[in-house]
């Protein structure tokens, strides 16, 4: 068995990439990376803490398919409102005024 602080180590780095990533970058794009970086964060430290308990196939192993179908579902609806936005101001940088273009 593995240690589990470098899980932990790497779920803290993913999660502080990521939020980083949200309160740093103003690009939509960028923005929708920050949100997938932290929720990959997420998702190790459920499966570290899964694997750390005594009953391994209960939480641990459903809970990251359900994070990844959520993930899956965000990222899809977040690049067509990028697309939309995209067609309607022909930039993704969010701190331009909200004024389409002619």
């Amino acid at each position: 068995m593995i240690h589990l602080a470098g899980p932990y180590v790497l779920a803290a780095l993913l999660i502080g990439l990521g939020l980083a990533g949200l309160l740093l970058r103003r690009n939509a794009v960028l923005l929708l990376i920050g949100v997938e970086l932290a929720l990959a964060g997420a998702l190790v430290l459920i499966v570290t803490a899964g694997a750390r308990g005594e009953v391994y196939h209960e939480a641990g192993s459903v809970l990251p398919l359900f994070v990844m179908t959520i993930a899956a579902a965000e990222v899809v609806v977040a690049l067509a409102f990028v697309l939309t936005s995209y067609r309607h101001r022909a930039r993704i940088d969010l701190d331009e005024p909200n004024e389409p273009r002619s």
